[in-house]
């Protein structure tokens, strides 16, 4: 137990012979059970796993679970949240099967939720002085962009490290939620952030260490992963105008936001129109420059307003 909570670990692995046994070995003792979701691994995971099952200092609080098909990562965190919660843990953190969650930073990350201070916590491995030489260029620079998309779709807008997936989440939180419906695969930390602000779910950002070079593969590509999340910020951030800001109370931000949609639109238009009459004629039509720079302006208005107003709606929620 952990200040006198019942604290349960979910630990989604696929193909993580090299590393599982190192996560469990150095989970910390307080941990009262730890969930290792197999997502159909094909090497030799279940092997490794199947040793602490049989030893006595370790089988008493692990748990072990396999997916049959490969379903992704949300949907086996989202597997070890429900057996978490069915098991009466009172709060439930993350931490991946390859390692690169440092044990030493489980305290802060449990602490806020234990205490009732918020129902959702997150490391942010940017905080630190560390990040930018220890994570991989590429992989930094596509988690600011990403992180950047996030804060806008998901309308919290302190969460600086949207990638990150270690994370804690009260069994109230857990049980409210229809995580059912939570992507299964990279980009369940986004998703998440945007259901957790729908159901008005407080959030914190807590500093951890970024851990790599210590034998993990990574399976991103950032080429297709950065257009695909951003197509799902897309999605997710319409439904949750649609739900927080339409259906379940109204506010004008919706307004704005449209507004601002539109007013793009026509500045798209007009600049086009602006291209074509420049290159035809070798001038450009007055009334249409102007037309062009009112809505460009206007419209980028109308948009800082209204990120200006969801920012303002969501504070408490920090």
């Amino acid at each position: 137990m952990f200040e006198r909570k019942k604290i349960g670990v979910v630990v989604p692995a696929h193909n993580e012979e090299l590393l599982i046994g190192r996560v469990i070995e150095t989970m910390p003792d307080y941990v009262d059970r730890i969930y290792i979701v197999d997502d159909c691994s094909a090497d030799q995971t279940q092997a490794r796993v199947a040793v602490y099952l049989n030893d006595r200092k370790h089988k008493k609080r692990l748990r072990y679970i396999r997916l049959e098909e490969n379903k992704g990562v949300g949907k086996a965190i989202v597997k070890g949240y429900r057996k978490a919660a069915e098991e009466g843990m009172d709060v439930v953190a993350v931490m991946a099967g390859d390692a690169q969650m440092d044990p030493d930073d489980l305290p802060a990350v449990l602490a806020p939720v234990v205490r009732g201070e918020c129902d959702y916590t997150k490391g942010n491995r940017l905080f630190t002085g560390e990040a930018w030489e220890t994570i991989p260029r590429y992989r930094y620079l596509g988690n600011a962009t990403l992180s950047l998309f996030t804060k806008i779709a998901s309308g919290y807008w302190h969460v600086a490290d949207s990638q990150t997936g270690y994370t804690a989440i009260s069994r109230a939180a857990i049980e409210t939620m229809p995580l059912e419906k939570l992507y299964s695969r990279y980009g369940y930390p986004n998703h998440m952030l945007v259901m957790l602000n729908v159901f008005n779910m407080r959030v914190r950002d807590v500093p951890v260490k970024p851990v790599y070079n210590i034998g993990e593969k990574s399976g991103i590509k950032l080429r297709t992963v950065v257009p695909r999340i951003s197509w799902l910020l897309l999605k997710t951030f319409l439904w949750r105008m649609k739900e927080k800001y339409i259906i379940r109370d109204f506010h004008p931000l919706v307004l704005f936001y449209g507004s601002a949609l539109a007013l793009m639109v026509g500045t798209l238009a007009l600049g086009l129109r602006l291209l074509w009459r420049l290159w035809e004629s070798g001038s450009a039509p007055p009334i249409n420059t102007l037309a062009f720079m009112f809505t460009a302006i206007t419209g980028v208005q109308f948009l800082l307003f209204a990120m200006w107003f969801d920012m303002d709606s969501n504070k408490h929620l920090r």
